[in-house]
């Protein structure tokens, strides 16, 4: 990744609220105000830095509970890595929707029109944090393209470059 969170001073663009003993600049309430994602699909908890037009930071905290973990796999449950790409999907969306002050159920449904360079670097298992990171890196005729990358205890478990569209429906 370009960048660390932990290094870069963000100008917080969202007014934050108090969770737990963590700021969060956007807790689920609002994120399902802005995603039309529900359960079990919804793979982002709560936005802890949002940069408009640049990058974002969130958490997705993996559960047993998750309805995958009893098929994938039985006697080893790890998280299915295409689910942390939709995970980064997700954050980027929200990235794009607060960048482009974009009216919540405005018809438009938010596509994935590629995914290149994935590696998964390390298993996600039940009782991680996944943090996502996802960087804007290039915006042109509708089409946005990110760098994404999703970490565990700080260690890289999945990189990815992603590109989505907002379609009407």
């Amino acid at each position: 990744m370009p960048w660390n969170l932990q290094q870069v001073n963000l100008k917080l663009t969202i007014t934050t609220k108090k969770q737990g003993d963590k700021q969060a600049v956007m807790d689920i309430h609002e994120i399902l105000k802005y995603l039309p994602h529900r359960y079990p699909l919804i793979l982002v908890d709560r936005v802890v830095a949002l940069e408009e037009g640049k990058r974002i930071h969130a958490y997705k905290n993996v559960s047993i509970n998750e309805p995958y973990f009893s098929g994938h796999f039985p006697h080893h449950p790890v998280m299915p890595g295409v689910l942390i790409v939709e995970a980064l999907a997700q954050a980027a969306a929200l990235l794009t929707i607060r960048s482009e002050n974009m009216e919540k159920d405005n018809g438009q449904v938010y596509y994935f029109v590629g995914i290149d360079a994935v590696r998964f670097k390390k298993p996600v298992i039940a009782g991680d944090q996944l943090v996502l990171k996802v960087e804007i890196t290039r915006q042109l005729k509708g089409i946005w393209k990110y760098t994404a990358c999703a970490e565990v205890d700080g260690q890289v478990v999945t990189e990815a470059q992603l590109m989505c569209t907002a379609r009407t429906i």
